[in-house]
């Protein structure tokens, strides 16, 4: 079972994505390791979007069932 071994965390793509756009100023190494770590805080700040995204579809799903079924 040699050869190359992947990761399943998507961090190939992620390395890539930072090798396109590597700012030389950047004095963090997020790939310095064995895993990726990301702080908590710029975790929640980059999900909030997708987290208010899916309030609003939720609350669009919603209305659309009250007008649909007269709910």
């Amino acid at each position: 079972m040699g050869g190359k071994r992947t990761e399943a965390c998507g961090r190939c793509g992620v390395s890539s994505v930072v090798d396109a756009t590597d700012d030389e100023s950047d004095e963090r190494d997020p790939f310095g390791g064995e895993r990726i770590e990301v702080d908590e805080r710029e975790a929640r700040a980059a999900m909030r979007p997708q987290v208010a995204a899916g309030r609003l579809k939720r609350r669009l799903d919603e209305i659309a069932t009250r007008l649909t079924y007269g709910r």
